[in-house]
């Protein structure tokens, strides 16, 4: 029983110990979780501490921020300001300096008034003064010259037409000598230019119609049996054969160049092969024939080709190579368009056109000559028509219709090739005439001129390319002469037709004789 009541004892004991423990324990806990806690809030409250002052040291540095901002924008605002009173004090300076010129003016308006008021009332007064005494000289000058009013103004009138002539002459000079002395040189380097840059010889070929026997034996092969060689010969070629009395030569006469040229060379052939007779006629004329068209075609191409002038029609180039056989006053027609065609293009060149249209229109401009004893009318309007078939362009096409100036000039390209061609045709060596027409031409120039008043004599020089006018010296001044020569150059341009230009140069001089005894 003691033991057990040890035992019970011991766990009493234990049992409290272990409360008491266990209580100990969690006093313990408890103090350290309060501590822990304290120390928590007391960071807690440190940390907020912290975070307040970063948070206002950071408002305080964005307020400064701010400001600083602010009084710039405003130090800004301030200078801008600044400048605007300044720059208006400028214009009221400017507006009030303005106003004060304004004033000033409208005082010298008001004193100009003032006095030209005075000056139209003088003027009205000697107006009436003048009249008075224009009435009283005009009563005396008709009571001491014995005119009525008409004759008077007749007189007047007649004195200021000489006047007025006199005027217009001066004028005339003086408007010629500018224009000469800007425009001359220009023209002549532009012309020069051109026509030193294209180096064509001065004589052109020209095609004949001759051909040349070994003996006048032949004459009576080329006849035949009863003429029947001869015959037969017209009959293929379409010309007539001329066999006369000039010995070694043979005539070939025909309107078609090459008609007569495929004649020319089959007639050399049949001479040099000496078999003359119908069939063997026929077969050398084919054979000529084809030549000659091959012959063309080359010559059209190598034309184009020298041009640089490309696209043209097949029925284009084989006009263009006929133009080889067709001559104008001796002047080849073929190579005259190429001059014409590289003169125009370099001229082109020169002003700000295109060389390519100007070319081409230069090549083409005779081209109507080819089929000219085929269609009516001029070569002029056959080519524009061809060309104009064939697909042409406008400009081309004008300047082949109106390259002689017979109609209004509406692409400058007509106006580059008239003077290309008038260049080409008036060289030296380009073109021959008849003693007939280079005398009638001659007398037409001096007639026209000793057709005007106060032309005592006129001489034609330089084969028509200047006229000399001698005036009389009693009946024109300076003035008047030069008139009268403007007026003799316009009669002239509208009168004749020719190449080139007519220099006219009025000669005018005074001539006094005495003699000594």
């Amino acid at each position: 029983m003691g033991s057990g009541l040890n035992i019970a004892l011991t766990a009493v004991i234990a049992a409290v110990g272990s409360a008491l423990l266990v209580k100990f324990i969690d006093r313990l806990r408890k103090k350290d979780v309060e501590t822990e806690a304290a120390q928590i809030i007391d960071k807690a409250k440190q940390d907020s501490e912290n975070l307040k002052k970063e948070a206002l040291l950071e408002a305080k540095e964005e307020a400064l921020r701010q400001k600083t901002q602010a009084e710039k924008e405003l130090s800004k605002q301030r200078d801008e300001i600044r400048e605007r009173e300044k720059s208006l004090d400028r214009r009221e300076e400017s507006i009030e300096q303005q106003a004060t010129h304004l004033r000033k003016q409208e005082n010298m308006v008001e004193k100009n008034q003032r006095r030209l008021a005075e000056k139209i009332e003088e003027n009205e007064k000697r107006s009436v003064s003048l009249e008075n005494i224009i009435r009283d000289q005009q009563e005396r000058l008709h009571r001491m010259s014995g005119l009525n009013a008409d004759e008077a103004k007749s007189e007047l009138l007649k004195l200021l037409d000489q006047q007025l002539q006199s005027e217009t002459g001066a004028i005339i000079l003086k408007h010629q000598r500018r224009l000469e002395e800007e425009v001359r040189p220009i023209a002549q380097d532009m012309l020069l230019t051109a026509m030193q840059r294209f180096a064509a010889a001065h004589t052109a070929e020209s095609t004949t119609s001759t051909v040349d026997i070994p003996s006048d034996e032949m004459k009576g092969r080329i006849i035949g049996r009863e003429g029947r060689n001869i015959r037969s010969f017209e009959k293929e070629t379409g010309v007539d054969v001329i066999i006369d009395d000039t010995p070694g030569v043979v005539i070939v006469s025909g309107f078609d160049p090459v008609r007569r040229e495929i004649a020319r060379q089959a007639l050399n052939k049949l001479i040099a092969d000496g078999r003359i007779h119908p069939s063997r006629i026929e077969e050398v004329v084919k054979e000529t024939h084809s030549e000659i068209e091959n012959t063309i075609r080359k010559k059209g191409e190598e034309a184009a080709t020298e041009i640089n002038v490309m696209g043209l029609q097949p029925r284009l180039i084989e006009m263009l190579g006929r133009l080889h056989f067709r001559t104008s006053y001796s002047q080849n027609v073929l190579r005259h368009s190429v001059e014409v065609g590289f003169i125009a293009g370099l001229l082109a060149e020169m002003i700000g056109l295109d060389p390519q249209i100007a070319r081409r229109a230069g090549l083409l401009h005779d081209i109507g000559k080819a089929a000219d004893h085929e269609l009516e009318g001029g070569h002029p309007k056959i080519g524009a028509d061809l060309l104009k078939r064939h697909g042409e362009s406008p400009e081309v096409v004008h300047a082949a219709f109106g390259h002689h100036d017979e109609i209004i000039t509406e692409y400058p390209y007509t106006m580059l090739v008239a003077t290309a061609d008038a260049c080409s045709a008036s060289r030296p060596g380009a073109r021959r005439e008849t003693l007939e027409r280079y005398i009638k031409r001659m007398e037409e120039l001096e007639a026209i001129a000793t057709g005007f008043h106060g032309v005592e004599q006129a001489f034609a020089i330089q084969a028509g390319r200047e006229l000399r006018v001698i005036a009389a010296a009693k009946e024109v001044n300076d003035e008047m002469a030069a008139k009268i020569c403007r007026d003799i150059a316009k009669a002239f341009e509208q009168q004749l037709t020719y190449p080139g230009e007519i220099k006219v140069t009025m000669v005018r001089e005074s001539r006094f004789t005495e003699f000594a005894r």
